[in-house]
């Protein structure tokens, strides 16, 4: 092939011919940069545009929790259902992270709790569960009766504490046959009977006493008098009344016989006992 001037040169331009900074970005075709025309690491944040990075060119499983600024993740970033329990740390949800509909009283019981039923409480502001085995006590309790259980005596015009020895239950164990005195316990208001049947071999009695006192003190008084005759049988007085009590307060009865000579009372659970129960608590 002819050439006017001279011949072109069939010599190939390498890298080394090529001045630094002399092919600009117009000098090269569309999708001419592939990805083996660029070195490892080439590419820096600078050179990616803002939301260049699509969730398609992220590998699965590769983002982790260093990669997350702390606070990035709000809740518009999570799927329903996405956090479950596995994933919440142990007395991390307090009282103010609960609705108030959470807790409710929709499904009643259809018979007495179980033994084993258990029940929400505060201790000290602490949320805590309870078995109603632990709670639920018994109706009027603490109660109890107590009887004479051997045969005792009573020395005349003497206020002498009436020896109930013996108990035919004591519900809360707060009554004490060594000292026949009740100490319930339990602040409320209480009901005491008492009763002391005395036998007379003859019929100069005149009255008999009888007295429940709280701390020492009369509170429940009864008095039956026989006008100088009570026919040589036996006798029983009774006395009962509501008491209020305070937790550390305790009652007790006492007799007194005006008949001029000693008298005695036999052990009897139907002749001689007194018995108290709670009515309420206040």
């Amino acid at each position: 092939m002819p050439y006017i001037g001279q011949k072109p040169h069939d010599k190939v331009v390498t890298a080394s011919e090529i001045s630094d900074g002399i092919i600009t970005a117009d000098k090269l075709a569309s999708d001419s940069v592939t990805t083996a025309k660029i070195a490892d690491n080439g590419v820096t944040t600078a050179k990616i545009n803002a939301d260049a990075v699509t969730d398609a060119k992220v590998a699965d499983d590769v983002i982790g929790t260093e990669h997350l600024t702390a606070g990035e993740v709000d809740t518009t970033a999570l799927g329903a259902d996405a956090v479950t329990a596995a994933k919440i740390a142990d007395n991390a949800i307090s009282e103010e992270h609960l609705d108030s509909t959470v807790i409710t009283g929709l499904t009643a019981l259809g018979e007495a709790p179980a033994d084993t039923d258990e029940f929400l409480v505060s201790d000290g502001g602490t949320l805590k569960k309870i078995d109603y085995s632990y709670i639920k006590g018994e109706a009027n309790s603490p109660y109890f009766r107590a009887y004479i259980g051997g045969s005792s005596n009573l020395s005349d015009n003497v206020t002498t504490k009436v020896v109930y020895d013996t108990t035919s239950w004591n519900v809360g164990g707060t009554y004490a046959t060594g000292t026949y005195r009740w100490t319930p316990g339990v602040q409320g208001r209480y009901f005491i009977h008492a009763q002391v049947t005395i036998n007379w071999s003859d019929s100069a009695a005149d009255r008999i006493d009888l007295l429940i006192r709280k701390n020492g003190s009369n509170v429940i008084y009864r008095r039956l008098k026989s006008g100088g005759n009570f026919g040589g049988n036996e006798s029983s007085t009774i006395v009962s009344g509501t008491v209020d009590l305070d937790s550390d307060d305790y009652v007790e009865v006492f007799c007194e016989q005006h008949s001029g000579s000693t008298r005695g009372y036999s052990g009897n659970s139907a002749y001689n006992f007194w018995e108290g129960f709670l009515i309420a608590t206040y």
